[in-house]
C-alpha cells in the first residue's frame, strides 16, 4: 500500500460496502428479457469504482476479481454478450466473493478460503463465449470498450481515485451513491454501511475529461455542500449534549413557575423562548440520527431471490413505506430480527407453486414488508400469503411441552405460544410454518428496543407479524406517574387508558392473592407498583388511586398507582453503566427539578407479579 494512504481506508471500507450494495440490488431488478440500460451502466460503474479504488491500495484480489467483472459487463452493456440467467448467479457469487475479501482485509486477517481464483475462472468462462454482433451504443461514459483492454486503458485513466470526488474525470456515481448518506455511515465494519438507503441515479458523465477538468471548483462545491461525513461518536456526543441541555431547560422552567410574572416578565419571555429553541434543537440533532428504513429494507431482495430459488419456490417481495425514518441505533438492531422472520416466511410459510395452485392459489406466493409512523412509533409490518399457523398444532405441542393452555384460549393467545422460550423443536419448524424457531430470541430483542411485537394469522390466508418501535432510542414520551410521591416513568406506547377505579370493579380471587379488576366486562389482573417495586408502604385501596390500563406481549393488565403528574418527553438514561440491571426498570431520567425518575420495563411487571406470588407461596 502507498505510504500516507492508510489514512484514506475507512473511507474506502465503507464507499466500497456501499457499491457492493448498489450492485447487488441492481443485478437483483434487473430485467433479463429487456435488461435497461441505466441499470447495466450502474452496475458496471459500481464494478469500475471498486476496481481501481482496490487497485490504487494495493488489494490486488479485489482488483483481479472486478476486473473479470466488468470486462464481462462491459460487453453485455455493449450488446455484445447476451444475458443470461446464469450470468446473474455469476455476478451475485462474485460480489459475495468480494464482500468476504472486503472483510478480510478490514479486519487485516486473511480468509484461505475465498474462491477467488474460481470465481476468476467462471467469469473468464463467459468472456470465453463469441462475441456477438451487434450495434455499440454509447452508455453514460460515453464509450462502450471493444476489448479487455480497452477497459483498461479506462480504468488507468480513472480508477485510481474512484473514491475520491473531487477527482478530474472521476465517474460520478461515488458522489451520487456514496455521499448523499455519507455522514450517517458507521464506524468501519459496522455491517449497517453496506445497506444504502436509497440508490439514486448517477449523474451522466460525459466521455471528455476536458469539460469536467474546466469546472472542478463547481463540483466540488456542489459535492461538499450536499452532504460530510462526521463520525458516529461526534453525532451521539452532540445528542448527549442536547439532551443535558434540555434537562437544565426544564429545571429552569420549573424554577420560573415560583417568580411573579408582573415583576419577571421579560424573565419569562425569555424562559419559553429558550423552551421553544431547546425544542427545536433538539429536533434537529436528534434528525441526524434518523435513517431511512430503506436500509435494511435493500438487502432482503437478495434474501429472497436466494431462499425462494434454493427452496424451488416463487416469491414475489413487496415493499412500502422505505422512506419511514428510525434512529439510527434502532435500525442497527431491527435487522436481525427482521431477516429471521422473512426468511422463515419463505422457507415455511410460502407453499411451494404446486400446493399454492392446488389450494386455488397463484403459482408465486408475496412477502410484504410494509414501514409507516403511526403517532410517536414506527410500524413495521412482515406479512405473507402461505399456509398461515396451524392452531390445533400449536396447542398440541403445548400441551406436549407441559404449558398451561385449553381448547378456550383465543387464537391471539395461541399465537402468542410460539414466542416461549424453547416451544418449538427441528420437527416443528414444518409443522408451524417455522415461526415458532427462534421467535423467542426475535421478541426478546425488540423488547430490549422498547417495542412489541404482535402476530395475526389464518390458516390458509396468511401470517402478519406487527413490530411496534420508539422512533429514536434516546428520547421517550412518558406518562409520569407517582407512588409514595415517587415520580415513575411508563412508556406511552404501552399504555391504553387510565381510570379511577369503583370499589365494586375490583374482585380478590378465592384462595389466592390475585386481584382483578373489571374494565367495560372484562376481568384484567391488577397489579400494585408499590408492591411489585417493594417500596414498603402499604399501598392504598384501588379506588382512592389510579389504574393504567397497559398492554403488552398482546395481553392487557391494570397497574394501580397513587396519582397522575402529566406526559412529558424525557431524555433516557442508562443505568447499567453504573449500576446491575433492575427487574421491572428499564432506564431512568432527570427531571426538572433534578430528582431521578426511573422508566418502567413494562414487559417485565408481570413477570415481577408472576415471581413475587410464586415466592408468597413458598413462604
Amino acid at each position: 500500500m502507498a505510504t500516507g494512504m492508510e489514512q484514506f481506508l475507512p473511507v474506502f471500507f465503507e464507499e466500497t460496502d456501499e457499491h457492493l450494495a448498489t450492485l447487488e440490488l441492481l443485478l437483483i431488478g434487473l430485467d433479463l428479457d429487456q435488461p435497461d440500460a441505466e441499470t447495466l451502466n450502474g452496475i458496471f460503474r459500481a464494478a469500475h469504482s471498486i476496481k481501481g479504488s482496490s487497485g490504487m491500495f494495493g488489494f490486488d484480489d479485489l482488483t483481479a476479481v472486478t476486473h473479470e467483472l466488468e470486462t464481462l459487463l462491459d460487453r453485455i452493456r455493449c450488446g455484445q454478450t447476451a444475458l443470461h440467467m446464469d450470468m446473474i448467479g455469476v455476478f451475485l457469487e462474485a460480489r459475495d466473493v468480494l464482500q468476504r475479501l472486503l472483510d478480510a482485509h478490514r479486519s487485516q486477517v486473511p480468509d484461505p478460503d475465498v474462491p477467488v481464483a474460481a470465481t476468476v475462472e467462471r467469469l473468464r468462462a463467459w468472456l470465453a463465449e463469441p462475441v456477438l454482433t451487434a450495434t455499440v451504443a454509447t452508455d453514460s461514459t460515453g464509450m462502450c470498450e471493444d476489448a479487455p483492454a480497452a477497459v483498461e486503458t479506462s480504468a488507468s485513466a480513472d480508477d485510481a481515485f474512484g473514491f475520491f470526488d473531487d477527482a478530474p474525470g472521476t465517474p460520478e456515481t461515488s458522489t451520487s451513491s456514496d455521499d448523499d448518506f455519507g455522514f450517517f455511515d458507521d464506524a468501519p465494519g459496522t455491517p449497517l454501511a453496506a445497506a444504502p438507503a436509497v440508490i439514486s441515479e448517477a449523474p451522466k458523465a460525459v466521455a471528455s475529461v476536458a469539460p469536467i477538468a474546466a469546472k472542478p471548483a463547481a463540483a466540488r462545491a456542489d459535492s461538499e455542500s450536499s452532504s460530510i461525513r462526521v463520525s458516529v461518536e461526534k453525532i451521539d456526543s452532540l445528542i448527549n449534549l442536547v439532551g443535558e441541555l434540555v434537562i437544565t431547560q426544564a429545571m429552569l422552567s420549573q424554577l420560573s413557575e415560583d417568580l411573579d410574572p408582573t415583576h419577571f416578565e421579560r424573565l419569562q419571555q425569555a424562559l419559553a423562548q429558550l423552551e421553544h429553541n431547546t425544542r427545536d434543537l433538539q429536533e434537529s440533532v436528534m434528525s441526524i440520527r434518523m435513517l431511512p428504513i430503506s436500509f435494511i429494507f435493500s438487502r432482503f431482495p437478495r434474501l429472497v431471490h436466494d431462499t425462494s430459488a434454493r427452496l424451488g419456490k416463487q416469491v414475489e417481495l413487496i415493499l412500502q413505506g422505505e422512506h419511514t425514518e428510525l434512529d439510527k441505533s434502532v435500525i442497527e438492531k431491527l435487522s436481525d430480527p427482521l431477516t429471521h422472520i422473512v426468511r422463515n416466511s419463505i422457507d415455511h410459510g410460502i407453499e411451494t407453486p404446486a400446493e399454492r395452485l392446488a389450494a386455488g392459489k397463484p403459482a408465486q406466493g408475496s412477502v410484504k414488508l410494509a414501514a409507516s409512523h403511526q403517532g410517536g412509533s414506527v410500524v413495521v409490518e412482515i406479512s405473507d400469503d402461505g399456509r398461515g399457523l396451524s392452531r390445533e398444532r400449536i396447542l398440541a405441542k403445548a400441551r406436549e411441552k407441559g404449558l398451561p393452555v385449553h381448547d378456550g384460549m383465543s387464537d391471539a393467545d395461541v399465537w402468542q405460544l410460539i414466542f416461549m422460550p424453547g416451544f418449538s423443536t427441528a420437527e416443528a419448524v414444518t409443522e408451524l410454518s417455522g415461526r415458532g424457531v427462534g421467535m423467542d430470541v426475535v421478541r426478546r430483542n425488540i423488547q430490549a428496543m422498547g417495542g412489541r411485537i404482535d402476530i395475526d394469522s389464518a390458516p390458509g390466508m396468511g401470517t402478519r407479524l406487527c413490530i411496534r418501535l420508539p422512533l429514536t432510542l434516546a428520547i421517550l414520551d412518558g406518562l409520569i406517574v407517582a407512588v409514595e410521591k415517587v415520580n415513575y416513568v411508563v412508556p406511552l406506547t404501552y399504555i391504553v387508558e387510565s381510570l379511577q377505579a369503583r370499589a365494586d370493579d375490583v374482585r380478590g380471587l378465592a384462595g389466592e392473592e390475585s386481584t382483578v379488576i373489571r374494565v367495560r366486562g372484562e376481568y384484567l389482573p391488577l397489579f400494585s407498583l408499590n408492591q411489585l417495586l417493594r417500596i414498603g408502604a402499604e399501598p392504598v385501596p384501588p379506588e382512592q388511586g389510579i389504574v393504567v390500563i397497559l398492554e403488552s406481549e398482546g395481553k392487557s393488565f391494570a397497574l394501580q398507582v397513587d396519582e397522575l403528574v402529566g406526559q412529558q418527553q424525557v431524555v433516557i438514561k442508562s443505568l447499567e453503566q453504573n449500576f446491575r440491571r433492575i427487574d421491572g426498570i428499564a432506564g431512568a431520567t432527570i427531571m426538572g427539578d433534578g430528582s431521578v425518575a426511573l422508566i418502567l420495563d413494562v414487559d417485565a411487571l408481570p413477570r415481577l407479579a408472576a415471581q413475587g406470588e410464586s415466592t408468597h407461596e413458598r413462604s
